[in-house]
């Protein structure tokens, strides 16, 4: 499974691999890298069906985009890294940083979770858009990622944003969504060893406060962050966001 990456920024400085939300891609970083860019070489990548990855059938399991990702680091001779993800990235990161330790230096988790209440949701929106095309939801979708306020005032990164989801592959797409059907992480968080900070947005509507508190509770010595913000807090806190990237790695 070859995915699609960038990598930029100094090439002998140490590695900070960024894995994006579902439904989005490279671009969602956009904003952190000037930041990053002072001492890491960042790593970004797309999830399976996402931006240029290619998109197998599915169903997927986090296992299957986690392993995605070791293999990337492996074709680029990449033995440890720094991980950071938001929602579903944020998932790849805390399987990899459990499963691969050797391989996850520090680890962030930005507005994501460890299990979901029910799974029939992202059954109900893998089924939907395997009928409709991500088009189809992208709207709603979107709509809950950022505030009202932020929504008002930027209405042509939303409509980018919306328009990103539309081209995300339709069986890619509703992989992944089986995959968070199936996610429970909650028996791998209190064996990573990797120093973790976990950040929730306040006003995130898909993982809440509580979600980001229960995985920073279940990780030995992880901080945790609450900024201002919805399911993209690094697009709509970015410079909060990219401040704690930075103290953290």
């Amino acid at each position: 499974m070859k995915l699609h990456y960038e990598l930029s920024g100094p090439t002998d400085a140490p590695v900070v691999v960024l894995g994006s939300s579902l439904g989005t891609t490279t671009a969602m970083w956009e904003r952190q890298l000037p930041v990053l860019h002072r001492r890491f070489r960042v790593l970004r990548y797309d999830h399976r069906g996402h931006g240029g990855s290619p998109a197998p059938a599915g169903p997927y399991r986090i296992d299957d985009l986690a392993d995605d990702v070791l293999e990337l680091l492996d074709a680029l001779g990449l033995a440890r890294v720094s991980y950071c993800g938001v929602s579903l990235g944020g998932m790849v990161g805390m399987w990899l940083a459990g499963h691969a330790p050797e391989r996850i230096e520090r680890l962030v988790l930005c507005c994501t979770t460890a299990t979901f209440p029910t799974a029939q949701p992202w059954l109900d929106r893998a089924a939907a858009v395997r009928a409709s095309g991500t088009g189809s939801v992208a709207p709603a979708v979107v709509g809950r990622w950022f505030t009202p306020p932020f929504r008002d005032r930027s209405p042509e990164l939303i409509a980018a944003y919306e328009a990103g989801m539309s081209e995300v592959d339709d069986e890619g797409y509703a992989g992944c969504c089986e995959a968070l059907a199936s996610l429970d992480l909650r028996s791998v968080l209190p064996v990573i060893e990797a120093p973790t900070a976990v950040i929730a947005g306040a006003d995130d509507e898909a993982t809440p406060v509580a979600c980001g508190q229960a995985v920073a509770d279940a990780i030995p010595g992880a901080k945790f962050h609450v900024v201002a913000g919805a399911h993209l807090a690094n697009v709509e806190a970015d410079d909060e966001v990219s401040a704690i990237l930075e103290g953290h790695l």
